[in-house]
């Protein structure tokens, strides 16, 4: 069992978004799952990235998100509190905070670790609807 405020910070993390472990290898018995939260802080995302070999499972807690990917991160769906997305591995993409006020809350789940593959940033400029808090 991990406790609130026991999560380790020690796993793979993209700029702009802080991963949590809960349960996950580093700091369990768990082999072939991770399962952790994440935040992004007012008007931040994370660096394009991808999960490797992993699928992910995630679920918007609180906020508003938006989620770029296809080419040149051109694609995007938005999420509110309350609804489950899917990435399948080895897809490029990037979480954004659409609010420039308020943090925003994941919780995600990853099979069979946390894997994140950072990749070249991209100019803000290019997100459409994005801005920075």
């Amino acid at each position: 069992m991990t406790r609130k405020g026991a999560e380790s910070g020690a796993t793979a993390q993209s700029g702009g978004l802080a991963l949590m472990t809960g349960v996950g290898p580093t700091i369990t018995s768990a082999t072939k799952l991770w399962f952790g939260k994440a935040s992004n802080a007012p008007g931040f995302r994370s660096l394009p990235h991808h999960h490797g070999e992993a699928e992910t499972g995630a679920y918007l807690l609180s906020g508003s998100a938006r989620i770029y990917f296809g080419k040149s991160y051109q694609e995007f769906v938005e999420m509110s509190a309350g609804d489950f997305m899917f990435v399948p591995p080895f897809l490029p993409h990037l979480e954004a905070n659409m609010s420039t006020t308020e943090e925003l809350w994941w919780l995600a789940c990853r099979t069979p670790e946390n894997i994140v593959v950072n990749l070249p940033d991209v100019d803000d400029a290019s997100l459409e609807g994005y801005r920075r808090a």
